[in-house]
């Protein structure tokens, strides 16, 4: 099932929601039991994170250091296979251009094919973590939109280097693109942000998916500016309950996103994540029950350290 389908048609506000792909040389079965303890509530589609190889330093036999490039959380493709052969469910893996060149990306596209996984959330993706600004790799992509349109070209045959594919692709990429209600953190102003964005949508992104926001008003407001702006393709609201103490202060930090009076008073208040849990489970319920009654075709959950308090939230709302 096509996500553009499942959004453009919905017969209720859907369900879906991210996982990460097992650490390098974990089992997969911890990913698999987030997936057990949400599938109740009937996810529309499943995402799945990639990630980018960092450069690390090891220990060597003679007391000095190896810098080296390892990935951490390697088996994206994989695992959006796997969930599909066990589940039923649609994998939505993404595909970003941080880390990887625009071949890795054609390599990645043609297994994908192969597996007959056709969903994708397009990124750009964060900048490794020894780089103060973002840098693409040699022969690879700065901007999703580059990366999108390496993907239609792919869809419409051709390889990278103009090589017409021997056959048509049977199943073209549909893809989503990622939209924040308060600006990416490089955009010079949310107006430049949205124009970019509308270059993704008018490159071919089906639907936007945004960034976690906390504050439901600036999610309609970011909507509102889109469509004034002409992107009238779905915009899903992005949610994450808090569930740790720290997240105070580190979500503002790491996402660049406000955190609203009354929910930072009430953290402040916590003196346990116990506590912490309650009010980010109350928070994002509350969230969650108004754009539903508003009419949002789905909500998606960031569930990463937090899968329990997304099965409580859609146990409420859904």
């Amino acid at each position: 099932m096509l996500v553009t389908e499942l959004l453009q048609n919905p017969t209720r506000t859907g369900f879906s929601f991210e996982i990460l792909p097992p650490l390098r040389g974990s089992s997969i079965e911890r990913t698999f039991a987030t997936i057990d303890m949400l599938r109740e509530f009937e996810p529309a589609y499943v995402n799945i994170t990639s990630h980018r190889s960092e450069l690390v330093y090891k220990d060597t036999p003679d007391g000095l250091f190896r810098r080296v490039s390892e990935r951490v959380r390697p088996g994206t493709v994989a695992v959006a296979a796997a969930i599909q052969n066990r589940y039923g469910l649609t994998a939505v893996p993404h595909l970003i251009c941080s880390g990887f060149t625009a071949t890795e990306t054609e390599y990645a596209l043609i297994d994908l094919q192969f597996l007959g996984i056709n969903n994708l959330l397009v990124l750009r993706g964060d900048k490794a973590k020894h780089e103060k600004q973002f840098t693409p790799m040699p022969d690879g992509h700065a901007h999703a939109i580059e990366l999108a349109q390496q993907i239609n070209r792919f869809n419409e045959g051709y390889l990278l280097d103009g090589t017409q594919m021997e056959a048509p692709v049977a199943h073209p990429f549909e893809y989503g693109v990622a939209g924040y209600p308060e600006k990416h953190d490089e955009a010079p102003n949310l107006d430049e942000d949205i124009r970019r964005l509308r270059e993704k949508v008018d490159a071919g992104a089906g639907y936007v998916v945004t960034q976690m926001f906390f504050d439901n008003d600036k999610y309609f407001s970011f909507v509102k500016r889109c469509r004034e702006n002409g992107i009238d393709v779905p915009i899903v609201p992005g949610l994450k309950p808090i569930n740790l103490l720290s997240q105070l202060t580190v979500l503002p930090k790491i996402f660049h996103v406000d955190l609203p009076t009354p929910l930072a008073t009430e953290l402040a208040r916590c003196k346990s994540n116990e506590e912490a849990t309650e009010v980010g489970v109350e928070w994002c319920t509350m969230q969650a029950r108004q754009l539903i009654a508003s009419g949002v075709p789905s909500i998606h959950f960031y569930s990463l350290m937090a899968a329990r308090s997304v099965a409580r939230v859609a146990r409420a709302v859904y």
